[in-house]
């Protein structure tokens, strides 16, 4: 990864702890695309469409789809350890990475990805026992994310775990 966008990246991640929920709150850091900055955002529709996507992002979306349905029944179940969680949460941190590193979207859409970025990184970076949040939490700020996603994102066949 570039060292411009691991440093945007950083930079969401500090900001996305600070976020309790959404909508996520983007303080004024380099777009991880291009120069320009985002400013204090709440995720909204297209012009009451939802946002382009393309393939490095479905791929990397997918991807922590897959991982967090995988991970359920056993979250729900109290059976997930911290080891666990810390998996996980390598997994999320992994794909997010991919989708920062590959994904070319439009300027808009990608500043209301950046907000669903934030809360991904966020939920990661609870799972790994990072914050005050019991690494519960960060699972469910996860799949909130993902639900986001899938309502904000034009994303053929998505559906969101746990909806």
């Amino acid at each position: 990864m570039k060292t411009p966008r691991l440093l945007a990246l950083t930079a969401f991640t500090l900001i996305a702890g600070a976020s309790a929920s959404l909508p996520v709150q983007a303080a004024d850091v380099h777009h991880h695309h291009g120069d320009s900055h985002a400013s204090a955002q709440t995720l909204r529709l297209n012009a009451g469409r939802q946002w382009a996507t393309d393939a490095a992002l479905r791929q990397s979306m997918e991807g922590i789809n897959r991982a967090m349905a995988k991970a359920l029944p056993a979250i729900h179940h109290d059976r997930f350890g911290d080891a666990d969680y810390d998996a996980l949460a390598a997994t999320v941190s992994r794909h997010v990475a991919h989708a920062v590193e590959h994904c070319k979207l439009a300027p808009a859409a990608d500043a209301q990805l950046h907000l669903v970025i934030a809360e991904l990184l966020a939920g990661a970076e609870a799972m790994e026992g990072k914050t005050a949040a019991p690494r519960h939490d960060g699972a469910v700020r996860v799949l909130q994310a993902l639900k986001s996603y899938q309502k904000y994102f034009r994303h053929p066949g998505f559906k969101a775990t746990g909806t």
